[in-house]
């Protein structure tokens, strides 16, 4: 088995999930075994060891760019923070929760150890507008400018009798997973220009739908119409928005949602037997911020282990 910290070798040895204690929401990355994969990529096919994780390569196709990503701290927002900043954004402002300053503080770290990015960290709910109008205000105030906005921040815990779920669970689940993407977008709109990206983070439980996260796949659902209606409004603009639907990703939300029973068999009922990384859906945000795919808005990628899914 390889070092489950920061010298993966084996997309394997990160993707079986032993049993391990809940966390507290919204979960840490910094607590979570295996250390979920950020910057890793397996082995390209007619590798010797096609499983072997490898350094992202990356090609600067995100050179002098200004990015926001909400969730960035951890998981798969950490991973698109890492990514752009590699591929040359020059500025990357990182929203999180107070609570989450510990693995924002990773994050910068991180990046301004591998690449010569600036980060702006910005501990703010996004389910607040008022937060929301001041997070782009701070962004504008130190970087000038907004090319790429990644509305990923999210939340979710488990309810088993529905008829038991609380109305401010319902409420915050909502504020925090689909609120913010509108509060976000509307005062970032002000300032983007054509040739600007927003990309939204869905799940495969939008389309597959999950009985103990009703509320949560209920935004997700929701986060996908906005993508597509929002598309529309601004694609004679010059400015495109798409989505990311990822299936079971090793994140924090995993560890701070589900038992100890359920971290065993996390991700095995995909065809691909395995749950992803965030290196492995991050890839897709890249994809989507530049010019490679200059032709699509209003769509969803689906990086969710092979799960069929209808768009």
């Amino acid at each position: 088995m390889c070092d489950k910290t920061e010298t993966p070798s084996q997309i394997q040895d990160h993707s079986d999930i032993p049993r391990q204690e809940r966390q507290v929401q919204p979960g840490l990355e910094s607590e979570m075994k295996p250390a979920p994969v950020v910057h890793q990529l397996p082995a390209e096919a007619g590798s010797e060891n096609p499983c072997e994780l490898l350094p992202y390569r990356p090609s600067g196709k995100l050179e002098n760019r200004i990015a926001i990503v909400t969730g960035g701290d951890s998981g798969i927002g950490r991973s698109v923070a890492t990514l752009y900043a590699m591929e040359g954004v020059s500025g990357i402002a990182i929203v999180h929760l107070p609570r989450e300053q510990g693995d924002a503080q990773e994050t910068k770290k991180r990046i301004e150890s591998q690449s010569k990015c600036r980060v702006l960290l910005i501990a703010k709910d996004v389910g607040v507008e008022k937060n929301c109008e001041e997070i782009i205000e701070e962004v504008i105030g130190q970087f000038g400018k907004i090319d790429i906005l990644v509305n990923n921040a999210s939340e979710q815990h488990v309810c088993e009798d529905f008829s038991q779920i609380s109305g401010d669970q319902i409420e915050r689940t909502f504020r925090t997973n689909i609120f913010g993407m509108m509060f976000l977008a509307k005062y970032a709109l002000r300032h983007m220009k054509q040739g600007g990206v927003i990309i939204n983070t869905t799940s495969v439980t939008a389309y597959q739908g999950k009985p103990i996260l009703v509320d949560y796949s209920s935004t997700k659902g929701a986060i996908t119409s906005f993508t597509r209606s929002l598309s529309m409004q601004l694609a004679s603009k010059g400015i495109r928005v798409n989505g990311v639907a990822p299936g079971p990703i090793w994140t924090p939300l995993i560890p701070a949602s589900f038992s100890k029973d359920d971290m065993e068999v996390f991700g095995k009922e995909v065809p691909m037997g395995r749950a992803g990384q965030p290196s492995e859906v991050a890839t897709s945000y890249v994809f989507l911020a530049s010019s490679d795919s200059s032709y699509m808005t209003g769509q969803i990628l689906h990086p969710n282990g092979g799960s069929i899914v209808n768009g």
